[in-house]
């Protein structure tokens, strides 16, 4: 079996499994296999090893029975990036990246003190630290997997990221931060409903990194009120949010004292992130 008879033996399997995106996936499992673009692999005659044609269809079987592509494959691309995953740690997407880009498209400071909470993988930390120059990125992340991810994925894109191994709902792990510029941060905000809707795929991500508390709101409760102090005044605190949330969160953004609030909408006109400046120490005294 040559490399392109490997690729359409893949999209048949998927295509009868009813996985939507049969051929972008064929694609990214061929090009994991052989380790080349399919383009130039389309071109190839050359016969696939015994072991390749083992693995491939291994891949394939398990996407079938609904396990994630990203964690069969090892690694994801956000923004342009590389990262590596698998189970313990949420799966970077598209939608995140627009959290990226508004932060990117900040005048910000020279140097700039940002903060990435609940991190998992770091993707948006390290995107940050390698989009945004000197600037000085602190990730914060609970889980000792997603930990071990956010370590692998510094290393293996050279990003100059710190990491805190810390509850971001608990007050003592904000009490070491001070005069912040940017807190950037993609809380769990599903709500008890969207949980028990989820895709089968989904629910091999972890809950913890999903479950948002019964309206998906917890998390931006708590993460406003406890981190807000960590802001220097006009500091920005800006959120990924879930479909038709803006309304709630800009509530308990407008709740804790903070003021140009801010939506941007993502690629399909969806409402994705929420920003707003730090004014807590003019008001609260």
């Amino acid at each position: 079996m040559t490399a392109p008879e490997l690729y359409f033996h893949l999209r048949k399997i998927l295509e009868k499994n009813k996985i939507e995106s049969s051929q972008f996936e064929a694609m990214c499992i061929t090009e994991h296999i052989f380790g080349v673009r399919l383009q130039k692999l389309l071109l190839d005659k050359s016969p696939a090893s015994a072991e390749q044609v083992v693995n491939a269809n291994n891949i394939a079987y398990r996407r079938s029975q609904g396990e994630p592509l990203q964690y069969l494959l090892g690694r994801w691309e956000f923004y342009g990036l590389e990262f590596f995953v698998g189970e313990g740690v949420l799966i970077p997407r598209q939608d995140t990246e627009t959290l990226v880009d508004t932060v990117i498209s900040m005048e910000l400071k020279e140097s700039p003190q940002i903060l990435d909470l609940c991190s998992g993988s770091g993707c948006i930390g390290i995107t940050l630290c390698k989009n945004i120059k000197n600037a000085d990125v602190t990730a914060v992340e609970i889980s000792e997997k997603a930990v071990g991810y956010i370590n692998k994925n510094i290393k293996h894109n050279n990003a100059d990221m710190k990491v805190l191994v810390g509850d971001v709902l608990n007050e003592k792990t904000a009490d070491g931060f001070y005069d912040i510029d940017v807190i950037v941060c993609n809380p769990p905000y599903l709500t008890a409903e969207d949980m028990r809707l989820l895709q089968k795929e989904v629910t091999y991500e972890p809950e913890k990194a999903l479950f948002g508390g019964e309206d998906g709101l917890d998390f931006y409760r708590k993460i406003t009120s406890i981190w807000k102090k960590t802001l220097k005044d006009g500091g920005i605190l800006a959120y990924e949010i879930g479909i038709g949330q803006e309304n709630d969160v800009i509530k308990i953004l407008e709740d804790n004292s903070f003021t140009n609030i801010k939506t941007v909408a993502d690629l399909c006109g969806v409402t994705r992130v929420v920003y707003g400046c730090s004014t807590w120490r003019i008001t609260d005294g």
